[in-house]
């Protein structure tokens, strides 16, 4: 018995180290996650230009960000971008938008169109 009373307590030490490691990796500041996410961002754009202005050339620049807010009570909160796409003696400037509980962005429609 005296060995089960050793396993609350180190259960309880164990959940609260990982409470502690999962609110640390929660912390990034808004400009970090921006900073994360606009990799994909500029490619998704991009990706979306090429195709769009028919030029394999073209090359992205990101214009604006931000963080939006979720829209529901424990949403999710999503990353914005203006992306501006140039290239083939066209430009386009796309809004993309990654929800940060996902892999991957959407670029919507071009502004220019």
């Amino acid at each position: 018995m005296h060995g089960s009373a050793k396993r609350p307590l180190t259960l309880v030490v164990g959940l609260s180290l990982a409470a502690a490691t999962f609110g640390l990796g929660g912390c990034q500041s808004s400009q970090q996650v921006l900073t994360n996410e606009q990799d994909m961002a500029t490619e998704t754009a991009l990706r979306r230009g090429k195709f769009e202005m028919d030029c394999p050339t073209a090359t992205a620049t990101v214009l604006s960000s931000d963080m939006l807010q979720p829209i529901l009570w424990r949403g999710t909160e999503r990353a914005e971008y203006q992306i501006g796409v140039a290239g083939c003696n066209k430009r386009l400037t796309y809004v993309v938008v990654c929800p940060l509980d996902s892999e991957s962005c959407v670029a919507g429609a071009s502004a220019n169109n």
